[in-house]
């Protein structure tokens, strides 16, 4: 280990997270502490994501050993294989080295992980050595040591969550004014219009845009087309949800954001819908609402299949009697709070709402995401719910699942993520959110008001 390249340690957690993270540090070399081999071997059994990931790690490694000369050339010291460590490819062009001398820490994996680290600052003093972990915990620890600790950060979406696109945006009270090559025309009952676009509007494809104020006007960007220099907008005017007539499976939007969103969920033409928002602003009500009324009415999709992140994704949903949705139910408060909601008419009584009640199930199905693997849903309404608990990867595993006439509406709300090493910038769902935005056939609302109750609402004020 030569040269003032900067030598990066990676964490269990970093590898387990992306096992291509080997491959991630570009000219910088790479640090495989023993510890981390020996955890990655305890992580190897099962089915999990995780187990993967663990099984992915061990195949590259084996890869680069064999082709940097199997066990040629081992030294003592930090330096395993041979004395310029293996070449990594794949677009790096650092090197990888092992830890081969036995480090004093004690028992506790982490302090282990940390005195290598510190034998190895101790042995290349004048080259910078970064520890990488996910783990907050080891990252305080080295800094106490003065080892410099980083996150992961390659696999972020952004560099801000306050940069995430929010779906809408107010136009100014001038608009049309600033517009006086607009075209407008009806066709099948609709208001559509076409603009130029101005440098100042960055549009993207099913953006909700409004004017608030006296000419409160709600529109929907449906295609833009053009070069940069000279684009344009074709926009249609929104149906308004907000009036009980025109209510969705007797639902009426409360605000602004849920009629946006209740246009999208309606539209045949947007597959795939992703709704953010904190407790009680309507995700799930919304989703169900919108896919009754293709289901049961229009008959647009055959079923509704709901499934959601049980926060530990990908491992056995347990011991559970029954079957695979009577596993689930637990899981499933949400989804039968809000039918409950849905499956309540005023004719019929108590025996009227028990018939709801059965003909719903049988057009609601609950699945379990374990099982998601290799399986394709042709003609199917399907909500993920908690989306923000899966990462990127699980998430794509899932949206490739739908198969033709198939809409995916994904839920969650990323201030409430519950597995450990996932922050709002690396959930996968604002993944989705940010990787969807350019393509026609995806929308995406940011919900802001709480609609459950006034006590709910000054409860997420004050507490």
């Amino acid at each position: 280990m030569t040269g003032s390249k900067r030598i990066y340690a990676l964490d269990t957690n970093v590898l387990l997270h992306d096992p291509t993270s080997l491959f991630r540090f570009e000219e910088h070399d790479v640090f495989i502490p023993m510890t981390v081999l020996e955890e990655l071997d305890d992580k190897k059994k099962g089915g999990s994501e995780v187990s993967r990931n663990g099984r992915q790690v061990s195949r590259f490694l084996n890869e680069l050993i064999e082709r940097g000369g199997g066990g040629q050339g081992l030294r003592d010291g930090l330096e395993l294989i041979n004395p310029q460590g293996i070449k990594l490819k794949r677009g790096a062009v650092g090197r990888l080295f092992f830890q081969q001398r036995t480090s004093h820490g004690n028992g506790k994996a982490d302090n282990q992980i940390l005195a290598s680290v510190i034998d190895l600052r101790d042995q290349y003093p004048d080259r910078p050595v970064i520890l990488v972990t996910k783990d907050i915990n080891l990252r305080i620890k080295a800094s106490i040591y003065g080892i410099t600790a980083e996150d992961y950060e390659n696999d972020r979406a952004l560099d801000d969550f306050a940069l995430l696109f929010t779906g809408s945006d107010e136009l100014p009270e001038d608009f049309w004014g600033r517009h006086p090559e607009l075209r407008s025309w009806n066709e099948r009952g609709r208001t559509f219009y076409e603009v130029s676009v101005r440098d100042d509007e960055l549009w993207y494809p099913n953006q909700c845009l409004y004017m608030p104020g006296e000419n409160d006007v709600e529109l929907r960007v449906l295609e833009l087309s053009g070069d940069e220099d000279a684009r344009k907008a074709r926009l249609v005017l929104l149906d308004d949800h907000t009036h009980a007539a025109h209510g969705v499976w007797g639902i009426a939007a409360r605000n602004r954001e849920q009629n946006f969103a209740l246009n999208l969920l309606m539209d045949p033409d947007v597959d795939f819908v992703t709704l953010l928002g904190t407790a009680g602003t309507g995700k799930t009500l919304l989703a169900l609402a919108a896919g009754l009324a293709q289901v049961m009415d229009q008959q647009r999709y055959r079923e509704i299949i709901m499934t959601r992140a049980t926060v530990s994704v990908g491992e056995d949903i347990g011991f559970l009697p029954g079957t695979e949705e009577e596993k689930m139910t637990p899981w499933m408060g949400a989804l039968t709070d809000n039918l409950e909601v849905l499956a309540n008419p005023e004719e019929g009584g108590s025996w009227g709402r028990q018939a709801t009640n059965d003909l719903l199930a049988s057009r609601v199905k609950i699945r379990s995401l374990n099982f998601m693997r290799g399986r394709t849903f042709l003609s199917r309404y399907l909500i993920i719910d908690e989306a923000q608990n899966l990462t990127p990867k699980q998430m794509k595993t899932l949206i490739t699942r739908a198969g033709p006439g198939t809409k995916i509406v994904c839920l969650g709300n990323v201030e409430q993520i519950d597995t450990p090493y996932l922050t709002e910038t690396t959930s996968g769902l604002t993944y989705a959110v940010d990787r969807f935005k350019m393509w026609a056939h995806s929308g995406h609302i940011t919900l802001k008001r709480g609609e459950r109750s006034r006590l709910a609402d000054f409860a997420s004020e004050a507490l």
